[in-house]
């Protein structure tokens, strides 16, 4: 099943009317790498960052999840539905470019940027037959899944006399480097910001892992992250900072 998701944000302008307010945090894309060892547990190292001009307006994010429900022996009814794992995460956003204040060709030079991570990176094409570049969506606290971009499309509205393009629309798509297997935590992938918890009584440690990243061993880096020296010891009513499941990736 298809779980669209849109955040939107009211701060997002594409006309630069005003001064940017200080705290204003510009969204990025990381471009990393693929590892060279293969896999996707983590990327390789930094290449460049391509930051947005303008911060998104809305991020559209969509996950699939599959179930499988099996029939009962003896029953005309089926069991309850099973997790199977679920397709890579996809996420959708635009980026609006504009150099009318400069007449140059930054623009041009920011869409080639986006299409050269539609392609393998060089040093992938010596040593193997060729990966993407890794992209990780960043905004502020925000931190989104290790990706490929899949498709970018760039429209170009504004022009010189000269004939360059001074301002774009451009629709990036990324999609997850790898989805889920059966047993894992089918809401992973997501965005990942540093989210909190209100505890109750009931909660530990290891089921707050469980519930965030998929995985209950890691209850140990949410009582890092709020230095807890005893888990046994919660007091229902606390908030707890869970961190992203990437931090935790970055930090191993």
């Amino acid at each position: 099943m298809a779980s669209p998701i849109t955040f939107t944000s009211a701060g997002a302008s594409k006309a630069a009317s005003h001064a940017a307010p200080s705290n204003l945090q510009k969204a990025v894309l990381a471009v990393h790498s693929p590892p060279k060892a293969g896999g996707a547990a983590k990327p390789g190292g930094m290449l460049h960052e391509i930051t947005f001009q303008f911060n998104p307006k809305e991020l559209s994010l969509t996950k699939n999840a599959k179930w499988e429900r099996s029939r009962q022996p003896n029953n005309a009814k089926s069991g309850p539905p099973e997790f199977k794992g679920s397709d890579p995460s996809k996420l959708a956003l635009e980026l609006f470019l504009d150099a009318t204040e400069k007449m140059d060709d930054s623009v041009v030079k920011k869409v080639e940027q986006l299409f050269a991570c539609c392609v393998p990176t060089e040093d992938s094409r010596r040593h193997g037959k060729g990966s993407p570049p890794w992209v990780i969506f960043k905004w502020g606290g925000m931190t989104g899944f290790p990706s490929y971009v899949s498709s970018v499309s760039a429209k170009y509205t504004l022009f010189t006399p000269a004939g360059t393009p001074v301002r774009a629309v451009c629709t990036v798509n990324l999609e997850e480097i790898s989805g889920e297997q059966g047993g894992q935590n089918p809401t992973s992938g997501a965005l990942a910001a540093r989210d909190s918890h209100v505890l109750v009584a009931g909660d530990t440690l290891q089921s707050l892992a469980y519930k965030a990243y998929g995985n209950a061993e890691l209850w140990r880096e949410i009582a890092r992250a709020n230095d807890i020296d005893d888990p046994m010891r919660l007091r229902p009513g606390a908030r707890l900072l869970v961190p992203a499941l990437e931090e935790i990736r970055d930090g191993q």
